[in-house]
């Protein structure tokens, strides 16, 4: 698919998306604040249906306003279930869900990629499974600390805010910088990034989450990607300045993995230290959570 198709089809879903968000503020916030980068593009340059549409935001409030917007929508719909409360300081938005971690629809059917916080096709369109069914288009299905996913293929991604050269400064590898900008409906495809997407190359250009992208790198070798050893190396690099024994950054280098699985891991650390404050983290034991859950 060409440019101009693309801008077409991306400015077609965000504009179906918009039909159907109640609030005329929210609908301005995005309006003037949406944009798209990340798989979908790689997907649609490959003539490809997208699993799903990455959104972020130009800005910290429009970004919090929306996730507002929808945890309240959430909240309504599950009066007994898991309420979601959307906290912010200086520097980001995030959900929190009190005790679970995550709050998430029709939880028994599972998450389709444990790397990626949304349901499958089937999963996203229930009403094909169950015509008797009618649930509205682009429901709030899951929450995260990161990432706030709406059946339909709608992913809003509040863990980073800021223009896209801004937002990229947290992408791993480089097939995922192209962009698109809902306001200026311009579309955005680096040279550098439509080489790796032709030859199907795993280039790492550098991350402050390097955890996330080695385990990331496992999905897109599964679809036919390659990685030679030097980009290995340089995440491992990366990843030796960190101390993952540390419960806080431990947490931050998983945000791009938003699975229910590492909530679980999470969590059970979690409780752990509140029981036990003085507990120390070692491989011992992250080797036994991890055993448990996966």
């Amino acid at each position: 698919m060409n440019a101009k198709n693309i801008q077409k089809s991306l400015k077609r879903k965000i504009d179906d998306w918009l039909k159907c968000v109640k609030d005329e503020n929210i609908v301005k916030l995005i309006k003037e604040n949406a944009l798209i980068t990340g798989g979908a593009i790689v997907s649609l340059l490959n003539g490809e249906k997208p699993n799903d549409y990455d959104i972020y935001f130009k800005s910290l409030e429009s970004c919090k306003e929306v996730a507002t917007y929808y945890a309240e929508i959430w909240n309504a719909a599950h009066p007994d279930g898991a309420q979601v409360n959307i906290e912010s300081d200086d520097e980001r938005v995030r959900c929190f869900i009190k005790s679970v971690g995550v709050a998430m629809e029709d939880a028994e059917n599972g998450i389709d990629d444990e790397t990626e916080p949304y349901a499958t096709e089937n999963q996203e369109n229930p009403t094909e499974q169950n015509p008797e069914v009618e649930k509205p288009k682009y429901r709030p299905r899951y929450f995260s600390t990161n990432a706030i996913s709406l059946s339909d293929g709608i992913q809003i991604v509040i863990r980073f805010c800021g223009d896209v050269k801004e937002i990229h400064k947290n992408y791993d590898f480089v097939h995922c910088t192209c962009s698109y900008d809902y306001k200026t409906d311009a579309v955005d495809l680096p040279a550098r990034a439509l080489e790796a997407i032709i030859n199907k190359e795993l280039y790492y250009v550098g991350s402050k989450y390097p955890l996330c992208s080695i385990i990331r790198a496992r999905k897109f070798i599964g679809r036919g990607w390659n990685i030679n050893a030097g980009q290995y190396l340089k995440m491992c690099l990366q990843l030796n300045e960190l101390n993952l024994k540390d419960l806080a950054v431990f947490q931050d280098q998983l945000c791009g993995v938003d699975s229910l699985y590492f909530s679980q891991a999470i969590e059970a650390i979690k409780e752990r230290k509140e029981k036990e404050p003085d507990f120390q983290i070692d491989n011992e034991y992250l080797f036994e959570i991890i055993n448990r859950i996966f």
